[in-house]
């Protein structure tokens, strides 16, 4: 309103002080100009104010509602199953580091200038009116137009940025799955291979930003043509009718000074549209990708899983190729090692993350002291697991930060203790400096081996009442593996309800409870 306002109001003013210099000149004393040019000025500066306080608060508005959408993307990603999780991952880390960030245009250039369209375009037509109304029947004539390729341009637009995302989206996975390759590549003597296909993948997305950049060139030479036709055929009628005396120059220069500001907002819209669209599109998939908001009412419940049973009942999750596991029935008792074994594929994994609600049971359920897993305070039952993947997850940082990752090792003597358990203590003295020495992503630094005693050493040194460990002497030779089983069966005798996903010999022997999962998910209990 008070942009519209000023931008109307400093019209009639300078045509006012225009037309008066050029037909009165004994009005060109400068001492009684003071009154309208002191409001000319008054209306400029209160509308440059406004729109840097407009623009200070949609920055920050923007800001606001971009950061609450990242958390709410990352929150409903991470809450998804495993299998789902690995199937959205490229999506959302495209979405989250790089397309909302292009809803910025939307909230600082779009919305606005749809609002001052919306207050400014028809109360400027409605001034036009009062001065004249054969610029105001053009003006209504070729403002239409406008819109209708505004709609035209729109589409071609809406497919380009669907397009650049989705390009923008497989480049940045295949060029992250190459760069966490190169260890790999060259070991194998093949890093020189990709050079060519980054080479492929960087001219694809060149092609694609250039292809957008013509349709933005394309839409702005329209809208621009539009509207310098449209004030152009208002002003070849004002000049007429002025040659023949058919208006005052007054009328004439405020109608001229107005014409522009009918097309303004309308134009101004249709750049901003396309800037904003990649960003809209971002938010399309960001509000895909976070779905249909669940119900975590249910989800309130606590139980001290130390001394607990756990039982599963009944376990079926649906995997790619059928339920894996399917049908399992087992008592996971506190105090005991209960080790998982069977065929790959048959869902030993997938147990686990079951039990410590990761995955969602297709059928049957998991109960810890009678509770539903699926009902349990997902926050407050982690607190009681201590969980080994296959694949140790290890961040960029030292290694005490990767020890501490998850909690559990505040009390004196955790560290050393479970660094001995794990022989990660043998790691450390052979590393350069330490508990210091700097880890790059994915444990980039240390060996296979060296990064599963890490995780073991995690996993080993909290205090937690459940241990899940999948494979947990994976990649470790005979002697280092004895003394893990020993630590594992140390936590077991002091209360603890460790369950073990392994194949091995030795693995299996510590078990005082072996469940064979078998493809037709039938159950063998073997006490040893």
């Amino acid at each position: 309103m008070v942009i519209s306002g000023c931008a109307i109001g400093s019209a009639i003013v300078l045509a006012g002080i225009v037309a008066r210099v050029i037909t009165d000149p004994s009005a060109r004393n400068l001492r009684g100009w003071f009154g309208p040019l002191s409001i000319l000025l008054a209306l400029w500066a209160v509308r440059t104010v406004t729109h840097w306080l407009q623009a200070r608060l949609g920055q920050r508005g923007a800001s606001a509602v971009i950061a609450d959408l990242n958390g709410q993307v990352l929150a409903a990603v991470t809450a998804r199953q495993p299998h789902e999780l690995a199937e959205q991952r490229d999506a959302a880390a495209v979405v989250v580091t790089r397309g909302l960030d292009d809803l910025r245009p939307y909230f600082t250039g779009y919305l606005p200038t749809l609002l001052l369209a919306a207050i400014l375009t028809p109360a400027t037509v409605a001034v036009i009116a009062l001065y004249d109304l054969k610029s105001t029947a053009i003006v209504i004539i070729t403002l239409p137009l406008i819109p209708i390729f505004m709609v035209l341009i729109g589409l071609v637009t809406a497919d380009r940025s669907a397009a650049a995302l989705a390009a923008m989206t497989t480049l940045q996975s295949r060029l992250l799955d190459l760069i966490a390759g190169i260890p790999t590549l060259r070991a194998l003597g093949r890093a020189s291979g990709p050079e060519r296909r980054i080479a492929e993948l960087a001219a694809a997305h060149r092609r694609s930003a250039m292809a957008t950049l013509r349709v933005a060139f394309l839409s702005a030479l329209v809208l621009e043509l539009l509207a310098t036709l449209g004030v152009a055929l208002v002003a070849v009628s004002i000049g007429l009718r002025l040659v023949f005396g058919e208006m005052t120059l007054s009328a004439g220069l405020t109608v001229l000074l107005l014409a522009p500001d009918v097309y303004w907002p309308l134009r101004r819209i249709g750049v901003a549209f396309h800037a904003a669209q990649d960003g809209r599109t971002a938010a399309d998939k960001a509000f895909a990708l976070i779905g249909e908001p669940t119900d975590t009412t249910s989800r309130n419940r606590t139980v001290v899983a130390r001394g607990a049973q756990i039982r599963l009942e009944n376990l079926s999750v649906a995997g790619r190729d059928g339920n894996s596991p399917c049908d399992l029935s087992a008592v996971l008792e506190p105090g005991q090692v209960t080790v998982l074994t069977g065929r790959n594929g048959a869902g030993k994994t997938t147990a686990l993350q079951a039990i410590a609600g990761l995955s969602v049971a297709s059928s049957g359920r998991v109960t810890v002291a009678g509770v539903d897993v699926a009902e349990l305070d997902p926050p407050a039952w982690w607190r009681q697991l201590s969980w080994l993947p296959q694949r140790p997850v290890l961040v960029p940082g030292t290694v005490r930060d990767n020890l501490g990752l998850f909690g559990g090792l505040d009390e004196p003597g955790d560290i050393e203790r479970a660094c001995a358990e794990s022989g990660f203590d043998a790691v450390l003295a052979e590393l350069p400096d330490g508990m210091d020495t700097v880890l790059g992503r994915g444990g980039v630094g240390l060996s296979l081996g060296q990064r599963q005693r890490l995780g073991l050493a995690r996993a080993l040194g909290c205090h937690a009442a459940v241990l899940l460990l999948d494979e947990p002497t994976a990649h470790l030779d005979a002697r280092t593996e004895q003394r893990v089983l020993r630590a594992i069966l140390e936590r077991a005798r002091a209360g603890a309800t460790v369950v073990v996903v392994g194949h091995r010999e030795p693995v299996v022997a510590i078990g005082d409870r072996v469940i064979d999962v078998v493809s037709d998910g039938q159950v063998r209990y073997a006490p040893v």
